[in-house]
């Protein structure tokens, strides 16, 4: 599940609202947590920020959940040290996103990895995300990747099932595909994934886990009707940029406070009765 950051109104981060998170989600049988991600606002974190909510995170949990930190940037050297650096928490894994802006070639995308791998003491998770980076790393890049030491998995935000399937066709056995996309989550899964780093999850863990669990299962007409209700709610999460719908959320739900950092703003109020509606149709009380 990729945890928001929760602040107070003025950016500064809310460590209290930040453990009673840690543990909800403990208690809501979420499998682990990726801190400082997109949905945790990792572009406008500073490293002592990221560096004590992860540790903050490893205190609190007791090894009750899995942790995961968001270590990527558009800088290849930058991530390469921060990769190295956060290994020295006692974390499962770095998530490693694409670099955005840049703009690299497939090449390049094979060099940035290979170079953050040789320099993490941790399992690395690469993170495609092509609707934030304008890259998409294509499967026989993930694949080639695949085979590299410390590379274990890769969060595929492209939807869909044909994607997993080309991922997993490409990759070395037991090379895990996690999906990045709630929306499509469920079919991903069913095609081969092995669970979602989620944002529905953030406002409704259990549901998402219950789901989740019903595809592991393959089950999938109980994975379908789980999954129903949640459809809107993936889709209104998204109304505006992440993480500014589901910051609103949780704010409306009382779990955190209102804050978000520029260049991120409250959400519009335009938007407002749709999350609304889309909480109430999932069955969370607003």
């Amino acid at each position: 599940m990729a945890i928001v950051t929760p602040m107070s109104g003025d950016g500064a981060i809310d460590l209290g609202a930040w453990d009673r998170l840690i543990e909800w989600h403990i208690d809501s049988g979420t499998h682990a947590l990726v801190i400082g991600g997109t949905t945790g606002e990792s572009a406008t974190l500073t490293d002592a920020e990221l560096h004590r909510l992860a540790e903050r995170a490893c205190e609190r949990s007791g090894g009750r959940i899995g942790i995961i930190v968001g270590a990527g940037s558009s800088s290849t050297a930058a991530t390469a040290a921060r990769a190295h650096a956060l290994s020295e928490l006692p974390i499962d894994a770095l998530l490693v996103v694409t670099p955005a802006y840049n703009r690299p070639t497939q090449e390049g995308l094979y060099r940035h990895f290979a170079a953050v791998a040789q320099m993490s003491a941790k399992p690395l998770i690469l993170y495609n995300v092509p609707a934030r980076t304008a890259v998409d790393m294509l499967p026989a890049t993930t694949g080639r990747l695949s085979q590299l030491p410390g590379i274990v998995a890769v969060k595929e935000a492209v939807p869909g099932a044909d994607r997993v399937r080309q991922i997993l066709a490409a990759s070395r056995e037991g090379f895990v595909v996690l999906s990045g996309d709630d929306a499509s989550a469920r079919e991903a899964i069913l095609a081969g994934a092995r669970g979602v780093i989620s944002v529905t999850a953030n406002v409704m863990p259990r549901a998402m886990a219950d789901m989740v669990a019903a595809a592991l299962r393959g089950d999938a007409p109980l994975a379908e009707r789980l999954d129903a209700p949640l459809q809107g709610l993936h889709r209104a999460l998204f109304l505006e940029a992440n993480p500014i719908p589901v910051k609103w959320a949780l704010a409306r739900l009382g779990r955190i406070g209102p804050g978000i950092r520029l260049p991120m703003t409250e959400l519009s109020e335009s938007h407002r009765p749709g999350v609304l509606a889309a909480l109430r149709a999932a069955g969370q009380t607003t």
